[in-house]
């Protein structure tokens, strides 16, 4: 009797770990529950950007956008509205992160973005930059480079991470010194 007693809890124990019925309903039902998060998401997303669908349309990059004063490599991080890290504008795809190879020039702030719309800040439209910890959805102990700016009269903030993270305080003061510079420039023509 005691050989029949191993036989009979191995079979009891297949007959447990190979249900394969249960398995599967509870595979195809997480896939269900991560393609609705992942549908909502997206609703979320497509709902923000009819929200600000009334932004106006981005500056054309200028053929000629002038003479060049700094350039580097990076990354762009997202825009969001002035004064609010965390309400990221989407629309016209400036929710869409992406490398960036930045250029300065007495113009604007050109930022070419691969496999989206390059990004083109026109010197007029440049509000001041600084250097924070994140902004909608990227946190960096180190610091981004937070340029501020308006599109229409809408202010927006965006973020970029240069591939050299010390270069961050140059860049900072000659946007400022170029917004100021303008801004002055504009004032005594006025």
């Amino acid at each position: 009797m005691s050989a029949l007693a191993p036989a009979s809890l191995a079979a009891d124990g297949q007959a447990q770990v190979t249900n394969w019925p249960g398995y599967i309903g509870w595979t195809v039902g997480l896939v269900i529950v991560i393609a609705l998060v992942y549908w909502l998401m997206r609703q979320g997303w497509n709902w923000r950007r009819t929200l600000q669908s009334d932004l106006p349309a981005l500056p054309e990059v200028p053929a000629d956008p002038g003479p060049v004063t700094r350039t580097a490599a990076g990354r762009y991080h997202g825009t969001t509205t002035a004064g609010n890290w965390l309400d990221r504008v989407v629309a016209h795809d400036l929710g869409t992160r992406s490398l960036a190879d930045l250029t300065l020039t007495e113009r604007g702030l050109l930022a070419r973005r691969p496999g989206t719309a390059d990004l083109w800040i026109p010197v007029e439209a440049l509000a001041g930059a600084r250097q924070d910890s994140g902004i909608a959805g990227k946190v960096v102990p180190s610091g981004l480079l937070v340029v501020g700016w308006r599109l229409g009269s809408t202010g927006l903030e965006s973020g970029f991470r240069l591939d050299r993270p010390d270069q961050h305080a140059a860049w900072i003061a000659a946007i400022l010194e170029l917004s100021t510079r303008t801004q002055q420039t504009e004032g005594t023509a006025s």
